[in-house]
């Protein structure tokens, strides 16, 4: 098991996707670097109105602490009470063309200890895609990438974590998917560290290619106060699935994490309106009739 690589990689991701989005957006994203008194801490990288994205964030942290929080050991009651050391990087990205989908992305790995045993160690991660008004072709191709990123560890992992994705983003009170999906996984530690850390880097290795095409193919297309309105009104499913469900953002806050790190995914501008639905047969009901449907892109 080698820490050292696992940070030294998800470092170099951070300041790799940045840089891309840098070049994309045309600004900057301001950079904190930000220590936990409990120990560890991260380098938070945030863009706010700028000409691509309305808001986003690449977050990198490395904690630790006496004793894993409830969120990390929900699935694996044996951990409880353990010290632990997690480190990962998070992304969220919310374009201010309705038109170019929201977008998350996270790889993490956790180590759980307890003294006269051996360490329990396991990686997580995925991407999900969030549109507003769907695109087959941008849907097809953002499962195609996550397919292409796990193919060569085995053919049964894409059709699984994009199920496990599927069943993960779902919010239970509203019954419906929040985006479109991807790849999702936990828990994961197959065969061997290498394997399992290969597999994680991978999945962080195809973001870009999974995210830029569509951003490219779409970020020029006219929209107004009708598309802007209809973003701002589904924004709010994101945060209620962030602020409800989302076991990064709990664990985020259970183990005292940077608060305005950890809320950078939220959507700079949201509205909620009581018990509205789209006109039948609008781009708007298009969304929700075609695209939230948790359907097989690939098939």
């Amino acid at each position: 098991m080698n820490t050292q690589a696992v940070k030294d990689f998800l470092l170099q991701l951070q300041e790799l996707i940045i840089e891309r989005m840098e070049t994309l957006d045309g600004k900057a994203f301001r950079r904190d670097s930000w220590e936990r008194p409990e120990g560890g801490g991260g380098i938070s990288a945030v863009i706010e109105e700028g000409n691509l994205l309305e808001r986003g964030g690449v977050n990198f942290s490395h904690v630790m602490g006496d004793r894993l929080p409830p969120s990390a050991s929900a699935h694996r009651a044996e951990l409880a009470g353990r010290s632990f050391e997690a480190m990962g990087v998070s992304l969220v990205f919310h374009p201010r063309n309705p038109y170019v989908p929201t977008v998350h992305m996270n790889v993490r790995f956790f180590v759980a200890t307890k003294p006269g045993e051996a360490p329990v160690w396991w990686f997580g991660g995925g991407m999900d895609l969030t549109p507003y008004y769907g695109f087959a072709e941008d849907a097809v191709h953002f499962h195609s990438i996550c397919r292409n990123a796990l193919t060569p560890f085995g053919e049964d992992y894409y059709p699984r974590f994009k199920k496990w994705c599927d069943e993960y983003f779902y919010l239970k009170h509203r019954q419906e998917p929040r985006g479109i999906g991807g790849v999702f996984f936990d828990d994961f530690n197959d065969q061997n560290f290498d394997f399992s850390f290969n597999l994680m880097q991978s999945v962080g290795d195809h973001f870009l290619p999974a995210y830029v095409p569509i951003v490219e193919r779409r970020k020029d297309i006219a929209y107004g106060e009708r598309e802007r309105d209809f973003q701002a009104y589904r924004r709010g499913r994101y945060v209620e699935f962030n602020l409800v469900f989302d076991r990064g953002t709990l664990f985020g806050l259970q183990s005292g994490g940077r608060t305005e790190s950890i809320l950078m995914s939220m959507p700079p501008i949201v509205k909620w309106r009581y018990d509205w639905k789209p006109a039948a047969g609008s781009p708007e009901a298009a969304l929700t009739e075609t695209f939230l449907t948790g359907r097989d892109w690939l098939a």
